[in-house]
């Protein structure tokens, strides 16, 4: 997934047993993990196409030549970084190879630091490449299990539907404002029996009184009729108005219409499933406790950020799939705003973003996740301050000096920031490294 796999894993090959022992030791001090191979036809039997890192060999070895592991390397996977370490000799030889698709090539004697940067941005680039490979892998996966995600909360909620869905209870579903709580009663209601029949969905949230009218008709296509052996939808119940709540109380109650022109109740067969976005405070307890047979939570993204890769692939698909556009490739902005936004509209501002992503304007920032949460001013700057902070920690691999030079800014105010806007840089750097 985005970020798990920071690719950090190298495969050095070089057939002297100490250059090989000293280049492992300095590659493991700057937070590699090595495998180190003294011959090119072991290693080449052990890097497979999805290899999490890069290769870094000789190139004069006996019986096969770090050229001619390139090569074969090549031939299985093209987007695989490798650094060839040559003689004065073979310097001409690796400038070919370069020109081949090789990434780098050091000449003997060289700077340890060379080639510790040199690794840095291979591996870099190899992340960016394995992200956009998975990211294609997602977006082409099958779409029928709905709940995207293999955090705990996601796999729970998803092992429930097949029990809830044939149980005639009514439920209530809360979570933050964009979390999937529509999402998740709707693959309820499909799941069981009442899927053959209607959805019925409610707009709580500050319905007018001329369609509460409409509602609680004897007869028409928006009267609560419709939900007949269907499931009622009562979205934001805890933002609807009193009178609506005070009629909902006998519906719910009785399973039964009342209707001013009607002489007796209607009787209904429906099951009610509501969602709130925590203010049960702001409902008639009589309704709530009637709603509230079995509650559930949609938590937010920011609980689950394992799961943030692949729904960003699904809905890259979905919105590539919508304007007909190929998916592109992520850069490394994207990468870094994926990991270290905390998604306050949850997977609503993560569809908004892909939907950036697929037109190209993913690294533009006019549209910011600030203002479509609806921030102040203040606010936003903060946002922005804290994101840049993070990508740029993030960018430069945890090294706090390269992250202030690359925002370019006095240390004290880097300092300063990071205290105000609560960054944890520890994390940051274990992340980063």
């Amino acid at each position: 997934m985005i970020g798990h796999d920071n690719a950090r894993r190298v495969a050095l090959v070089e057939d002297d047993e100490d250059l090989r022992a000293s280049l492992r030791q300095m590659l493991n001090l700057a937070g590699f993990e090595v495998d180190a191979f003294p011959a090119a036809a072991p290693a080449l039997a052990a890097v497979g196409q999805d290899w999490p890192g890069l290769v870094v060999t000789d190139v004069r070895m006996p019986h096969m030549s770090g050229i001619d592991l390139f090569r074969a390397l090549h031939v299985r996977d093209p987007e695989l970084p490798v650094i060839l370490i040559t003689g004065h000799g073979d310097v001409a030889m690796a400038v070919d190879t370069l020109k081949a698709g090789a990434w780098d090539f050091l000449t003997k004697p060289f700077d340890p630091e060379a080639l510790v940067a040199a690794v840095q941005r291979a591996a870099t680039a190899r992340a960016l490449a394995l992200d956009n490979r998975r990211l294609r892998a997602a977006a082409q996966q099958d779409e029928s299990s709905g709940l995207v995600g293999q955090s705990p909360a996601i796999r729970r909620l998803r092992d429930m539907i097949p029990a809830l869905a044939d149980a005639d209870i009514d439920l209530f579903i809360e979570g933050e404002t964009g979390t999937g709580k529509e999402l998740l009663a709707r693959l309820i209601h499909r799941a069981g029996q009442r899927g053959r029949h209607r959805f019925f969905s409610v707009p709580c949230a500050g319905l007018p009184e001329a369609l509460e009218g409409d509602l609680f008709a004897p007869a028409g296509e928006g009267s609560l009729v419709a939900a007949h052996r269907g499931t009622l939808f009562l979205d934001d119940i805890d933002q609807a108005p009193r009178r609506l709540q005070t009629r909902l109380v006998p519906l719910i109650e009785e399973r039964a219409l009342r209707s001013g022109g009607a002489r007796a109740p209607l009787p209904l067969d429906l099951r009610v499933i509501a969602t709130g976005s925590g203010h049960e405070e702001d409902l008639l307890p009589a309704l709530f406790y009637r709603l509230a047979a079995v509650r559930l939570r949609m938590p937010p993204l920011r609980e689950r950020r394992e799961d943030i890769p692949a729904l960003f692939a699904r809905l890259a698909g979905q919105a590539a799939d919508r304007s007909r556009r190929p998916l592109p490739a992520i850069s490394a902005a994207v990468r870094s705003h994926l990991l270290a936004h905390d998604w306050p509209g949850n997977v609503r501002e993560l569809a908004h973003y892909a939907e950036r992503f697929v037109l190209g304007l993913a690294d533009a920032l006019p549209e910011t996740a600030a203002e479509a949460a609806g921030q102040s001013l203040p606010e936003r700057l903060d946002t922005f301050e804290r994101e840049a902070i993070i990508g740029a920690v993030l960018a430069t691999q945890g090294e706090i000096g390269a992250a202030i030079e690359r925002l370019g800014i006095p240390r004290k105010t880097f300092y300063y920031k990071v205290n105000k806007l609560g960054i944890d840089l520890t994390s940051l750097k274990r992340g980063g490294a």
